[in-house]
């Protein structure tokens, strides 16, 4: 039988930075801004210093805060936490490392718990309040921003650069509490600091991520992993290759597998287009058979990884409307306009669907599976779910809405609103006495709050506080990894904002953004245990609804950052 596949030739290994089995090149892109040398004139050596994880700092700047060689952070047992260091030279250093001893304290010592990295810059843009979804054309201004989180080992600083590195303390869940300190040895060719990271473990234990209720939903995008790091796709090596990536996002508490059902549902909306899981044959006496062998392998391979809630499958309705098949008669492919509401909509569908039931209740899968649908019309909408409730009514429906019609379907097992038309707190609540979830997602015409990669830092913190605020039960972004041609030098893409199509990087490496999404994750879950312990204590209840109440806002308002830090050292506190 024929498959379509993608096969592309392999990328430069790797500079200074990269894995030893890398095949790409983590080299960085030059800064498009021309910076007066001027500005480095007052600095005369090199020099490290704390900074705040709520700023990006320029490259070609030097640091501009006030110099601290000290800071304390503070988190739950279990809990992952994040500092920031700026180092900035008038010199070249080479082989930067960054070492962080054990952490001591009078109740013991914990070793191997901190990871530093080095900080590299994308090519980037920013959003555009007056097209915010359209095109990007060539020689639009760009500019570089701080998100790639580098595990290299060492790394050189060129001349009049500053370059982050990004701390991260992983809190053993069986941690003594009290405050302990570790010493932050930073080392190269003439340089040399030493900071001091200080750590108060709270007696509190936040849960594993595969015990987190929030529920995350970042689709992700297995054809784009094949392209970047050139394999083919649904080979052995290409789910080889994914591990690293998607096991990331596992370890975040992800919740749903995204799968395809045919032709690709977002009609090449991506760089890279969706790639078929399952095949439809139809058999010259017209009768249809469905290769589900890489839908299999797909979710298996996500289900070993540990993301099990459920499987949401695109789409019932492309945003285009057409089905493929091939034809074992003819031996070729054929392309379908299949509209909701034809005749060849219900014939391609109806055996499609009788066979998926059958196979999912083979797998074991029925249960936890949902036809999903993405920003489809009322009209379409309404035939969709008409032919599903008569062919299968054992399959679950999700849908991402931007047509505020949630209150037309009060059945559907993951309703996700857009953060323009939330939903009302009754029907949340209605809706979860039911057993189903509700959420919201942001896209590329949401300024604020999202995950650009020119906007704030706090901001993909700030999505769990939303999502708290308006009692959702987690949250959706429709690009885990949707890479651009270049992910790892260039953010920038045809349209949307930079970073808009991802927010993690090729093999496994992580952003500013995503450590800062899982943070605010790991806020919602301590909000939802607080509300679990303080259940009956009105007075307690009260604080917490108080403490969230700000952040019910979708738009920036002056001083929204600094009211969100204060609310996390209460949260802390309570």
């Amino acid at each position: 039988m024929k498959r379509f596949v993608y096969l592309f030739l392999l990328l430069i290994v790797g500079s200074c930075g990269s894995r030893s089995d890398s095949r790409l090149d983590w080299s960085e892109a030059a800064d498009p801004l021309a910076v007066s040398p001027e500005i480095w004139n007052a600095v005369t050596v090199a020099d490290a210093s704390f900074g705040s994880t709520d700023i990006r700092y320029p490259r070609s700047e030097p640091f501009a805060g006030t110099i601290s060689e000290q800071q304390t952070l503070v988190g739950w047992k279990g809990e992952k936490v994040h500092a920031q260091i700026v180092v900035w030279t008038p010199a070249e250093i080479r082989n930067l490392s960054c070492t962080i001893a054990p952490f001591q304290g009078e109740q013991g010592v914990m070793e191997g718990i901190a990871q530093a990295r080095f900080v590299k810059y994308v090519l980037s843009d920013d959003f555009n309040p007056k097209d915010p979804c359209g095109a990007r054309l060539p020689g639009e201004p760009s500019h570089l921003e701080p998100d790639l989180l580098d595990p290299a080992a060492k790394l050189t600083v060129p001349v009049q650069t500053t370059r982050p590195v990004w701390i991260t303390v992983e809190i053993p869940a069986d941690a003594a509490p009290g405050f302990y300190t570790a010493p932050v040895q930073l080392k190269g060719k003439n340089f040399s600091k030493q900071l001091t990271l200080g750590l108060e473990v709270i007696d509190r234990t936040l849960p594993d991520p595969s015990q987190w209720v929030y529920h995350l939903d970042l689709w992700q995008h297995p054809a784009s992993v094949a392209r970047v790091e050139g394999v083919p796709v649904w080979s052995d090596e290409h789910f080889r290759r994914m591990e690293p990536t998607m096991k990331l996002l596992a370890d975040a508490g992800q919740k749903v597998i995204t799968a395809t059902l045919n032709k690709d549902p977002w009609n090449n909306q991506c760089y890279d287009p969706y790639d078929d899981m399952i095949v439809w044959t139809k058999n010259p006496d017209g009768s249809w058979e469905y290769d589900f062998q890489v839908f299999d392998r797909w979710v298996e391979f996500m289900m070993d990884l540990g993301v099990r809630k459920m499987i949401n499958c695109y789409s019932m309705i492309p945003w285009n409307n057409m089905l493929h098949y091939y034809d074992a008669e003819t031996g070729e492919f054929v392309d379908v306009k299949a509209d909701p509401g034809t005749p060849v909509f219900r014939e391609m569908w109806t055996p499609f669907l009788l066979a998926f039931t059958d196979h999912l209740h083979e797998k074991g899968w029925l249960s936890i599976t949902n036809i999903a649908m993405d920003e489809r019309s009322p009209e379409h909408m309404a035939e969709a779910t008409a032919l599903l409730a008569e062919v299968a009514p054992e399959l679950g429906i999700a849908l991402a809405d931007n047509h505020k019609i949630f209150k037309k379907y009060p059945y559907i097992k993951d309703m996700c609103a857009a953060i323009f038309g939330p939903i009302d707190p009754e029907d949340i609540r209605l809706r979860r006495e039911n057993g189903l979830n509700t959420t919201f997602y942001v896209c590329c015409s949401s300024e604020f709050p999202n995950t650009f990669t020119s906007s704030d830092p706090a901001e993909a913190v700030y999505y769990a506080w939303y999502a708290a605020a308006h009692d959702y039960d987690g949250f959706l972004r429709w690009a885990y990894n949707s890479w651009t041609e270049d992910p790892i030098r260039d953010a920038r893409f045809r349209t949307w904002a930079s970073g808009d199509t991802y927010i993690v990087y090729p093999e496994g490496r992580s952003s500013i953004r995503f450590e800062r999404l899982v943070e605010g994750i790991q806020d919602w879950e301590k909000m939802r245990l607080l509300r679990e312990q303080f259940a009956g204590d009105s007075l307690q209840i009260a604080r917490l609804d108080q403490l969230v109440a700000p952040f019910a806002v979708r738009l920036r308002t002056d001083g929204w950052n600094e009211r969100l830090n204060e609310a996390k050292q209460l949260l802390n506190e309570m």
